[in-house]
């Protein structure tokens, strides 16, 4: 097991903030006529796992707030691709109601400026679900203050692009302001179903 898996592992366990960034040094950026076209955030494709200096991921349910969710984050290959793969019992049993695999730009709400972009882009294998895709600013405060879209993952590897105007502000008053992402977060979300959500690729698109 490599040390990459083994930290993966441990951030499905809920232990403390890991990131990849002493190991993972390379930029993974596109240009087009000079400006930046696409920005990979993170990458499980590669021989190792990447994600962008300074950054990691967390897997956890609402177990942190008193749900009975389940979830497990690994690594895994799914339809012939590598990537970080979240699964689990999503119930609203207990006041609960998600799981969620969540990509942090750094310790103590660290921000990232993605304002050079449109929008999301994730490379995704479902079970022909509904998923959400939870933004979250140093506009947020709350736990539950958040931007939000909801999508549709077929059982299939699928390139989903969200622009910015699609995200719906929950509990928060300002409007997204994309030069100040805290965290960006893939969930199963507040219904009773069992979830199976892969990720191979996020990026920012322009």
């Amino acid at each position: 097991m490599t040390l990459q898996r083994r930290r993966l592992l441990a951030l499905a366990g809920l232990a403390p903030f890991m990131n990849w960034s002493n190991i993972m040094a390379a930029e993974h950026s596109e240009s087009r006529d000079g400006q930046p076209a696409r920005r990979v955030l993170s990458d499980f494709t590669g021989d190792e796992p990447y994600v962008i200096e300074n950054a990691g991921w967390r897997g956890f349910s609402d177990r942190v707030m008193g749900g009975v969710s389940d979830a497990q984050l690994e690594l895994s290959n799914v339809g012939g691709k590598a990537c970080a793969r979240l699964t689990g019992t999503v119930t609203r049993e207990s006041n609960g109601g998600f799981i969620q695999m969540a990509m942090y730009f750094g310790q103590r709400e660290a921000e990232l400026d993605a304002s050079g972009y449109q929008g999301l882009e994730l490379l995704v294998y479902g079970n022909n679900e509904d998923y959400n895709v939870h933004v979250r600013t140093a506009d947020c405060g709350w736990y539950d203050d958040s931007y939000r879209h909801t999508f549709f993952a077929p059982a299939e590897w699928q390139r989903v692009q969200i622009p910015w105007s699609e995200f719906e502000a929950n509990r928060v008053k300002e409007p997204l302001d994309t030069s100040r992402l805290t965290r960006i977060a893939i969930l199963g979300w507040m219904r009773e179903f069992q979830a199976d959500i892969s990720l191979a690729e996020i990026a920012l698109y322009a």
